[in-house]
């Protein structure tokens, strides 16, 4: 049976609701190139992907377009659209609880690992964890790619608790495919939830091997599976 004693934690849609500071930041990007995008739902498949991936796949953008998209992305989102955002209703309450039961609680991020670490302590919750890990740059670095950045925390745990059996006892938790697939890349038991931005089609798609529709059974399954630590 999987145990819950190091919990890795996605941020945007995870933890936060900060689809509005994100996809009003992405508006201003496309702006400098003439697209305009005045509803802000269309803009919600860019919270939780690597930037690059999204401008690529959902607008063509090359890398040299990418590159200046980017610049305009953070000139409003590094001053404004980083505090856009929101706790989801019952995550404090939870990572306190699991915290206070001895899990190691750990950020695996596509957000750079300064924005993540801003973002925690602006809501109290850097406390909570062992670890921040997120991307080292915006492209064509060692760690462009969930798989990547959850490889990057694994390795910090590894050196913190060298036993054999550590993927045994670490899960994943994020909303999309992303996070599922990298967990699975890595080796980890990977838990979907429904209440961010992926939807249930493709989070079975990507392989989870739990999904929680909400925070309270998150939690439970979380909190039931807790090793004697």
């Amino acid at each position: 049976m999987i145990k819950t004693e190091h919990i890795l934690f996605d941020l945007d849609g995870t933890i936060t609701k900060s689809d509005f500071g994100i996809t009003r930041s992405v508006q201003k990007a496309l702006e400098y190139f003439g697209i305009v995008e005045e509803d802000n739902s269309k803009l919600i498949k860019f919270v939780g992907p690597p930037l690059r991936e999204s401008f690529i796949k959902y607008y063509n953008f090359n890398d040299d377009m990418y590159v200046k998209a980017l610049k305009i992305f953070k000139e409003y989102y590094s001053v404004k659209g980083i505090f856009e955002s929101e706790l989801y209703d019952g995550i404090e309450h939870m990572l306190s609880k699991l915290f206070l039961k001895g899990s190691r609680l750990y950020i695996a991020t596509s957000k750079p690992e300064d924005e993540a670490v801003r973002v925690l302590k602006h809501f109290n919750l850097y406390k909570y964890f062992d670890f921040v890990g997120g991307s080292d740059g915006d492209y064509n670095t060692s760690r462009s790619t969930k798989a990547a950045v959850i490889s990057y925390v694994l390795d910090y745990i590894k050196g913190n608790f060298p036993e054999d059996t550590i993927k045994e006892k670490t899960v994943m938790v994020g909303d999309r495919m992303h996070d599922i697939e990298g967990a699975e890349s890595n080796g980890l038991f990977s838990v979907g939830v429904l209440y961010g931005y992926g939807s249930l089609e493709e989070l079975k798609a990507a392989g989870a091997d739990r999904i929680c529709n909400d925070i309270d059974s998150l939690s439970e399954f979380l909190l039931k599976n807790i090793s004697d630590v």
